[in-house]
């Protein structure tokens, strides 16, 4: 039975849905956000992420290589309780008059503070309680560097982004290993290379890499997401498909709000991120895909998942989430645990 400390989940992770207006105005997220992604839901935009370490107006976009883009009337500061948007008159498309988006928020622990547990010194802001913390480094471009992520216990996945140069994002994933990687932006497969994770499992204390830029170029800036799995309120694991409208069931040990899947054996297939928002209700047949800036998809019938009390289950025979003998990794964070410390059990949707 899946208990958890984590009886509230929306304390540390929560999916906001807003429409802009095209105005300066607060996002009441019910936390103070530390890491804020929106995506618009109704046209072609860039995904948007930005966080409290590298500072709010500072955008990083999980569908294309850009380094670090500035603008001040996009996300223009955090608060408590949730974030801040600007008039959007860069263009950037988080406010626009009309248009509706998604943001998914994270809470780590403000602006970070300084960490020397590796031999590359690093700003890190964590929850331990969430297993969440943002890591800000700069590469020295040395094989079997170690970085600290300050979560005290080992991350079971790390999405990295080179900051200050085009570079793709790299992710280090639990069920794939350190000798593996693969990226958030793209629809590739995974990769057997030791060049970004150098081959070593993260550790309670650090993360290694190797030389490769998208991790650990000399010079460069890179910014860090780490997470460490926490019993009934997130998971990072993977399953193999059937190809069939019955499709797997995987079970998490909570209600699934937020599950962002990828088929990582073999190529073409894009992520799929999915929430409890959208559309609110099984089947939950509304995505967006991290690698694409493209509009949310809704009325799907491949791409599909039942979120359900102890996990999720494909409904579909989606090349992307439930091809037959294909491997999926995915990342899951909860809406409410199966079973809470108070030992009062989760309901169905």
């Amino acid at each position: 039975m899946a208990y958890t400390t984590i009886n509230k989940s929306t304390d540390y992770f929560n999916t906001k849905l807003y429409t802009g207006n095209g105005t300066a105005r607060d996002i009441d997220v019910g936390f103070d956000t530390d890491l804020v992604w929106i995506k618009r839901r109704n046209g072609t935009a860039n995904h948007r992420l930005t966080d409290r370490v590298r500072g709010a107006t500072n955008m990083l976009s999980s569908n294309n290589t850009n380094a670090t883009q500035t603008d001040a009337q996009t996300v223009t500061g955090f608060i408590t309780n949730g974030f801040s948007l600007g008039t959007d008159s860069g263009g950037y498309d988080v406010n626009t008059n009309s248009n509706t988006y998604a943001s998914w928020n994270w809470k780590a622990n403000g602006a970070g503070s300084a960490n020397t547990d590796g031999s590359i010194n690093s700003t890190v802001s964590v929850n331990t309680t969430a297993g969440f913390s943002i890591v800000s480094y700069t590469g020295n471009a040395t094989a079997g560097a170690t970085i600290g992520h300050g979560l005290g216990s080992a991350p079971s996945m790390i999405i990295a982004k080179r900051r200050s140069a085009v570079e793709d994002w790299g992710i280090y994933h639990q069920s794939m290993g350190a000798s593996k990687y693969i990226n958030l932006n793209t629809t590739a497969a995974e990769q057997s290379s030791t060049s970004r994770w150098n081959g070593t499992e993260p550790t309670s204390s650090v993360f290694s890499v190797n030389t490769h830029g998208s991790v650990n170029g000399s010079g460069d800036t890179y910014i860090a997401y780490c997470f460490a799995e926490k019993q009934g309120y997130s998971k990072f694991g993977s399953y193999v498909g059937n190809g069939n409208a019955d499709g797997s069931f995987i079970y998490t040990g909570f209600k699934p709000a937020f599950v962002m899947v990828k088929k990582s054996s073999a190529s073409g297939s894009d992520w799929n991120l999915h929430d409890n928002k959208r559309p609110g209700f099984n089947v939950n047949n509304s995505y967006l895909a991290p690698n694409e800036n493209a509009a949310e998809v809704t009325g799907n019938t491949y791409q599909i998942f039942d979120l359900l009390s102890n996990g999720f289950k494909c409904r579909g025979a989606g090349t992307g989430t439930n091809a037959s003998g294909e491997t999926m990794i995915y990342m899951a964070f909860a809406e409410s645990p199966f079973v809470g410390n108070n030992f009062v059990p989760n309901n169905a949707r």
